[in-house]
């Protein structure tokens, strides 16, 4: 699994002409599932996004999660994350996840921060969307389930 996670000041979503999710303070996550991905690794990926303290606090230093900063998440479906960009000039798809098991994963994904308690807004996956944001910082930050310790 991979995610960029965006610290926005607000951001929405727009599919056909219509708005799909919209948020104001919050996370703007991409989030792409990769071939062998498993819903058993879930909760430590999204934990990780959740609890991630890159909110400032009275100090001035990013010391607070999303939730704790009274933010919301529009959470977006991006296959492309699980591109191979590095072998010619034309992407491959071919490490990402097959559409069935990858939008399982993204409705999964998508409970699962709601039943933490986080206003969660989302895109439609397998659509095109538009994506309109204002990033605060800019912060950004990439995720890549392959870096955690492995036995963690």
């Amino acid at each position: 699994m991979k995610a960029v996670i965006q610290r926005v000041l607000n951001a929405s979503c727009t599919v056909d002409g219509k708005v799909t999710g919209s948020i104001g303070q919050g996370l703007l996550v991409y989030f792409g599932v990769d071939r062998g991905d498993s819903e058993a690794m879930l909760p430590r990926f999204l934990d990780k996004i959740a609890k991630l303290r890159c909110f400032h606090d009275e100090k001035g230093k990013m010391n607070l999660s999303v939730s704790d900063a009274g933010g919301s998440v529009l959470f977006i479906s991006q296959f492309t994350l699980s591109a191979d960009v590095y072998h010619g000039n034309r992407p491959s798809f071919d490490s990402a996840e097959e559409p069935g098991k990858a939008k399982a994963m993204y409705e999964a994904a998508v409970s699962y921060l709601r039943e933490k308690g986080l206003r969660t807004e989302t895109g439609v996956f397998g659509a095109h969307m538009e994506i309109s944001y204002i990033n605060d910082g800019p912060v950004t930050f990439v995720l890549d389930s392959d870096g955690f310790p492995k036995g963690c």
